[in-house]
């Protein structure tokens, strides 16, 4: 390259980068055009000629870059990914947020700087949704754009959020519960269908213990041997498996700790008490469960993996256990901050109790006796 004093460049063999000796405003400045050989001479030339074309038009090329560089920092995905990095989200909760942002969200606001974006801008994407009758993504799309947009007004890169002026713009989705087996009759059926299951025996282990411990699919298929002592009967989930974020004790009732027992026979050896047939570095698949149900001819009306939790909800209810032990053995959130932050043990004896009282009364379904009261722990 030609090395003329004030544009002048020259290939760095040590470095292997391309720069662009220029001067400008009386300064000597470098400026780099690339690494070889992503960047070729060709490549380099032409880069080279487009900055000193900026410095014959008065522009500092490396200014001009930085701008550059800055406005891309200001867009909305920018913004979006670094509000996504910063959540303290499960990895499965984390994934689903992500999934929404890259197929519904980034298309349309991605690329546009954040302080341009408009309340027109959001409801042309969310009537764009309700369109195709996705309600509920339209509205999870347009919490998410709202925590981005409080995001970047706690870092000065917006004014305001656009989204307050669009709440009851879109229909609202009719509200959806997940299915379950709440009449005792029915429920014996199931039991004795979920017992029956002729598929693997991973899968089969956990259809007989979701019902036992009620936690959420998600927690139940990451669960882990290290987390089970099966001598005191308990399960300790991490706080950042649970959807609220804080640490949960499952008490394992007699027939739980049978189930792990035998299966802690095959997968003891792993990390996961119910991993993937195709890699014991994973769990199973979050369809897993929901599959088999489908085996066994319950669909998603009748039932689903998340039920088992509205199952053991009403019937303890209805048999007159406290709303407060309930609760917190369904690891709801608590409204305390206080209290929330002493829940991981609270009301454990009382749970204990109620675990194994639940899992006789289970039993007694399952082996065909008719509609029995739950037995109480002493």
């Amino acid at each position: 390259m030609p090395t003329k004093r004030g544009c002048a460049s020259k290939f760095t063999p040590a470095a292997r980068h391309w720069r662009q000796r220029y001067s400008f405003g009386g300064k000597d400045k470098m400026l780099s055009l690339g690494v070889y050989p992503a960047v070729p001479l060709l490549l380099a030339r032409e880069r080279r000629d487009q900055a000193r074309a900026l410095v014959a038009q008065g522009i500092d090329p490396s200014a001009e870059r930085k701008a550059a560089k800055d406005a891309d920092a200001l867009t909305f995905e920018a913004v979006a990914r670094e509000w996504l990095a910063r959540r303290d989200l499960a990895p499965a909760t984390a994934n689903k947020h992500r999934w929404l942002l890259e197929r519904h969200v980034l298309p349309v606001l991605g690329a546009k700087p954040i302080s341009s974006i408009t309340a027109a801008d959001v409801l042309a994407m969310l009537q764009a949704l309700e369109g195709r009758g996705l309600l509920e993504t339209a509205g999870r799309a347009r919490s998410q754009v709202s925590g981005v947009f409080r995001h970047a007004v706690a870092t000065l890169r917006a004014s305001g959020d656009p989204t307050i002026a669009l709440r009851g713009a879109i229909k609202s989705p009719k509200v959806r519960h997940f299915a379950a087996v709440t009449d005792p009759r029915k429920l014996g059926d199931l039991l004795r269908a979920l017992w029956g299951y002729q598929g693997g025996f991973v899968v089969a282990s956990a259809l007989k213990l979701a019902p036992l411990v009620f936690t959420r699919p998600g927690e139940l298929r990451h669960a882990e041997w290290a987390e089970i002592d099966l001598d005191a009967a308990t399960w300790c989930i991490p706080a950042h498996k649970m959807e609220m974020r804080a640490a949960h004790i499952v008490p394992l009732s007699t027939q739980a700790v049978a189930i792990l027992r035998e299966l802690y026979a095959l997968t003891g050896c792993g990390r996961y008490v119910f991993p993937s047939p195709r890699s014991t570095q994973r769990p199973m698949s979050e369809n897993a469960v929901t599959v088999a149900l489908r085996a066994l001819g319950y669909d998603g009306d009748t039932m689903t993996g998340h039920g088992f939790r509205s199952t053991a909800s009403t019937l303890l209810h209805e048999q007159g256990y406290p709303s407060d032990v309930i609760e917190r053995q369904l690891a709801h959130k608590e409204s305390n901050a206080v209290k929330e932050a002493y829940n991981r043990a609270q009301h454990l004896p009382e749970r204990v109790k109620m675990m194994q009282a639940w899992a006789d009364y289970l039993d007694d379904l399952r082996k065909g006796a008719d509609v029995v009261p739950i037995k109480r722990g002493a």
